[in-house]
Formats: C-alpha cells, sequence, structure tokens
C-alpha cells in the first residue's frame, strides 16, 4: 500500500463487504456514514477500479472487489489474532484453561499444585464448565474436551483413555452370569446421564436383558454419581480415572472383576493452532501429558491388582 491511512481503508472496506451497507458498517466502525463513504470513494480511486454496486439499497461486490475482500479477511484475521494474544500476555500471565467439571474436580485440581510449583511466573484460570468453547469469542487457551470427536481444524491430542466398569461400596464378591442378572435386576442402578457408556449399552453387551436399564438415580456429573456409590445408593457405571481414589481406599470395589472395563478415549486437550505458537500452552500440555501417563500406569497396576486385567474398547456398532 502506497499510504499508511491506506490500512484503516481497508478495515472499512471489509467491514461494508460483510455488512452490504455503509450504514451498518458505520455503526459496526463507531464512525459516520460519510466518512466510510469517503473511504471507499477513496481507495477505489486508488486502486483504479470499482469494488462495490449498488443493487436497490444493498452493495455487492464487483469481481475485484470479491479478490481484495478475500484477501482483506485473511489478513485482518491473522492482524486481530496477533493482537488478542499481545493483549492478554500484556494483561498479565495467565492461562485459561476449560474443563470438564468432573475431571476438573476430581483428577486436575489435586495436581495444580505440582504445575504451579514447577511453573510459578504464570497463573491458571480454570474453568469447570460443561460448556464447549469458541475459540475466536472467548479468552481460553486450552479446553480438556469430553468425547471421542473433537473439532476439526483444532490442535487435538488424546489426554486420558477411560477404563469404564460397574462398581459399588463393598458387600460381597464376584458373582456368575446368573447372580450377577439377579443382583443387578434388584439393584439400584446410578446413571451419568452425560457419560458416552451409558447402563443401557454395557447391559446389552453382556446380554443381561432383564435388568431394566433406565430405572435408578441420574445425574448429569460424574462425581455426583460416585458420590452417591461411595455412600451406598446402588452401582455405578464410572470410570476408574475419576474413581481412583475410591477404588485405591477400597470405599469402591468393581462389581464383577472378572469382566474387566471397557476402554473409552475421552479427555482430549484441544486449542487452535495458533495457541501452540504460546510458551505457556507448550510448557502446561507437556505437564498434563506426563501427569496423564504417570496417572494412568497407576490406574492400570491398581485395576489389575482387583483383578480386572480384560480391557475391551469400546464400540457403537
Amino acid at each position: 500500500m502506497r499510504k499508511v491511512q491506506d490500512l484503516n481503508s481497508i478495515v472499512y472496506f471489509e467491514a461494508v463487504a460483510r455488512q452490504s451497507r455503509v450504514n451498518t458498517a458505520a455503526d459496526e466502525l463507531a464512525v459516520s456514514p460519510s466518512a466510510v463513504s469517503q473511504r471507499i470513494r477513496s481507495l477505489e480511486a486508488d486502486m483504479g477500479v470499482r469494488l462495490f454496486r449498488r443493487i436497490k439499497r444493498r452493495l455487492v461486490l464487483t469481481e475485484e472487489g470479491e479478490r481484495l475482500y478475500e484477501a482483506a479477511t485473511r489478513s485482518l484475521s491473522v492482524l486481530r489474532d496477533a493482537r488478542r494474544d499481545v493483549s492478554r500476555d500484556r494483561a498479565g500471565r495467565t492461562l485459561v484453561i476449560r474443563v470438564a467439571a468432573s475431571f476438573g474436580q476430581r483428577w486436575l485440581a489435586p495436581r495444580v499444585a505440582d504445575f504451579v510449583s514447577l511453573h510459578p511466573e504464570w497463573d491458571l484460570h480454570i474453568d469447570a464448565t460443561p460448556e464447549l468453547t469458541d475459540f475466536e469469542a472467548e479468552k481460553v487457551d486450552i479446553e480438556i474436551r469430553y468425547g471421542s470427536d473433537p473439532p476439526p481444524g483444532t490442535h487435538t491430542r488424546l489426554l486420558v483413555t477411560d477404563r469404564v466398569l460397574p462398581m459399588r461400596a463393598p458387600s460381597s464378591g464376584d458373582f456368575g452370569n446368573p447372580g450377577l442378572e439377579e443382583t443387578l435386576a434388584s439393584a439400584r442402578l446410578i446413571h451419568t446421564v452425560k457419560a458416552r457408556i451409558s447402563w443401557r449399552w454395557w447391559l446389552g453387551r453382556h446380554g443381561l436383558r432383564s435388568v431394566n436399564s433406565n430405572s435408578g438415580l441420574k445425574f448429569d456429573r460424574s462425581s455426583m454419581a460416585l458420590q452417591a456409590a461411595d455412600d451406598g445408593l446402588g452401582v455405578a457405571l464410572e470410570t476408574a480415572t475419576l474413581a481412583f481414589d475410591e477404588l485405591k481406599a477400597g470405599r469402591l470395589e468393581p462389581l464383577v472383576p472378572r469382566l474387566g472395563t471397557v476402554d473409552f478415549p475421552a479427555y482430549h486437550l484441544v486449542c487452535p493452532p495458533r495457541h501452540m505458537n504460546r510458551r505457556a500452552v507448550r510448557l502446561f500440555i507437556d505437564w498434563i501429558c506426563g501427569a496423564a501417563a504417570a496417572h494412568e500406569a497407576a490406574r492400570d497396576e491398581l485395576l489389575a491388582s482387583l483383578g480386572c486385567g480384560l480391557r475391551a474398547p469400546f464400540r457403537t456398532d
């Protein structure tokens, strides 16, 4: 561009092209419509082409305008991303992590002290919520997302594979199939309604057709379902990842150890690729992946000691 002020002209042009009206673009830019019109006329004169044609009350891009709009959109997006990242660093050395609530409470929170001790120069803001992140609109650096389908176009890494099994407060030992079906038919089932592996799926997999898969207590978070099981209210179908402390302390036990566990790729680290340029993001990812690997090794050793050596992948077909 030949003039410094032409960058502002590109900003005005992009707003008009996106809104199709000068008045609407002027409201967005907090300037007068005449200022916007003057900028567009100046830009067209400087480039020697028409960028818009008027159809009724709307402005429609010409072929040359389309080409400029595509380039302007890409360039302004890069500039806005850079400005957002720089502003975040200037505002404070804070790393914002969004995490599924039960995972944040039961798994991440007890480990935060280790990260802080290793990197005391960084502040952490942990947002435990089931809401998925809109990285373009929210100031979130990394999301720890539950589920097997992370969004396309993001930097994604599997963090933890769940090992799911029925568990209850201690009472009696393992059951044969007839004893198991009778026990579950008379037991109170504890459901985590947002979990991908449901009682209906698990009962069907093992051919336990007479058990009412819809009966029992229903919770929207694993932490509440596990607390109910710990209180002796029934049998929870839950993950050993979140029930590790209860299983280790003997407050919960596998209902049927010989049936083993179902493996589900549950928790993923998700962020836009550009966030990987931040040193704090890379430090956090390296740290949490190391912590997850150590946890999975300890969890697998514990389950083996409880007789849950068998592992099967979760399949919906």
